[in-house]
């Protein structure tokens, strides 16, 4: 099998030793760093031109957006997580509960980091009277950046790869688990799935939600934005996973869960199944709003 040799890109930007102890900067961190403070001055952008949305009037302040971000920072910590916990290897972290809050140990869940953004948005909302669409689809404008160079951090952390392929972009990733391929001798190519999801869930579902949000008038319908976000990110996740190597905490025998949502002979990965609702939910939003009458600014 032929392919693309894994550039050699050292996951840490930077490391420094200081009293005896290492502390690194790794490119995963920087990108949602960066990732959030681009979706930050694209939400910031869209507050401050009142005429984009509902009666000409912005559903915050950029101020209680800022206010906002802690939250949300939270939530997809603590969401992440307990995602990954519940989700990844419940039997482990039950027989270990003390190694639960070490999260620099590496174990996140972007569907339990969902959930904890979800919730964030609406205690903040709930907390700060304010319209709970306008503010969702203020943070959906605001998603796509972090997710695409946070799927480039994946690949260059060379993990969450796909599975094997004899087509030419096929990437060869270092380490034992990614060449232990059965049935092929030689060095095992596989599909870069994390460029695809930085292309589909990041560039292209944010470039269609700058679109809806700064030409088509999308912010004058509370929800458009958050449901497109939602089924697109859903979508484009559910058609990748027939590439991407299942997890292997979902397929074996100490998480009975993931083998539980191992539909029979339908062959969908835990991944999959927990897009589903997401798709559901972002097309019964946007639905919601293109039946309610849009209110001019």
């Amino acid at each position: 099998m032929t392919g693309i040799p894994f550039p050699d890109i050292s996951p840490e930007l930077v490391s420094v030793s200081l009293f005896g102890m290492q502390f690194a900067l790794r490119w995963y961190a920087l990108a949602y760093i960066v990732g959030i403070l681009i979706g930050w001055r694209l939400s910031v952008a869209a507050l401050r031109r009142p005429h984009l949305w509902a009666g000409g009037v912005a559903p915050m302040t950029p101020a209680q957006l800022e206010a906002l971000l802690t939250w949300i920072i939270l939530g997809i910590i603590a969401g992440g997580r307990i995602g990954y916990v519940l989700f990844y290897q419940p039997g482990h972290f039950l027989r270990n509960p003390w190694e639960i809050p070490m999260i620099w140990q590496g174990g996140m869940s972007f569907h339990g980091g969902f959930i904890g953004v979800m919730l964030a948005i609406l205690l903040f909302s709930r907390s700060e009277r304010l319209p709970l669409g306008g503010v969702a689809d203020t943070i959906a404008l605001a998603s796509p950046p972090a997710i695409l160079l946070g799927r480039i951090a994946n690949f260059i952390n060379a993990e969450l790869w796909g599975r094997p392929t004899t087509l030419p972009w096929g990437v060869i990733f270092p380490g034992e688990a990614a060449q232990d391929c059965p049935g092929i001798v030689g060095a095992c190519a596989r599909h870069p799935s994390q460029l695809y999801e930085a292309g589909l869930e990041g560039l292209l579902l944010g470039g269609l939600l700058i679109l809806l949000a700064f030409r088509w008038g999308a912010l004058r319908q509370p929800w458009v934005l958050a449901g497109t976000f939602i089924a697109g990110y859903g979508i484009a996740r559910f058609l990748v996973e027939f590439v991407r190597q299942p997890d292997a905490q979902f397929v074996s025998p100490g998480n009975p869960l993931g083998l539980a949502l191992q539909w029979n002979g339908w062959g969908l990965t835990m991944g999959q199944v927990l897009t589903l609702p997401m798709i559901l939910v972002g097309l019964w939003l946007v639905e919601r709003a293109r039946r309610s009458r849009a209110v001019p600014a």
